[in-house]
């Protein structure tokens, strides 16, 4: 995915505006993992990285962060109130979430580094 095309993004590190892009460009009814993110940024092992940039961003950036996931398909939120708010965004986005906050990766995974 070319990250570079979109807006200027004065004062991030280019990880960092790479992220911001990637998870803005997560199609309504898609997910990623943060691992997904960080390897499309460039940086595999920046996971937790990405959830930084997540917690940190999301509001300034307009992120859709609830699209944003673990790797084994889960809400990693552990507030219940926050856990809640992002399952019920994806309902309303028509992805199917578990009760326990479990996404099926197979069926709702959008990976940008394969094409989109």
């Amino acid at each position: 995915m070319d990250t570079s095309a979109a807006e200027e993004l004065p004062g991030l590190a280019p990880f960092s505006q790479a992220v911001v892009r990637l998870i803005r460009a997560i199609p309504e009814g898609s997910v990623a993992t943060y691992g997904d993110i960080a390897t499309a940024a460039g940086s595999p092992r920046a996971a937790r990285q990405v959830v930084r940039l997540l917690h940190t961003l999301s509001s300034k950036y307009r992120l859709p962060w609830h699209r944003v996931i673990n790797k084994a398909g889960k809400i990693a939120l552990t507030d219940p109130q926050a856990f809640e708010l992002q399952k019920q965004k994806l309902i309303k986005e028509g992805v199917e979430v578990t009760e326990a906050g479990c996404v099926d990766l197979g069926q709702y995974r959008w990976l940008p580094y394969q094409g989109e």
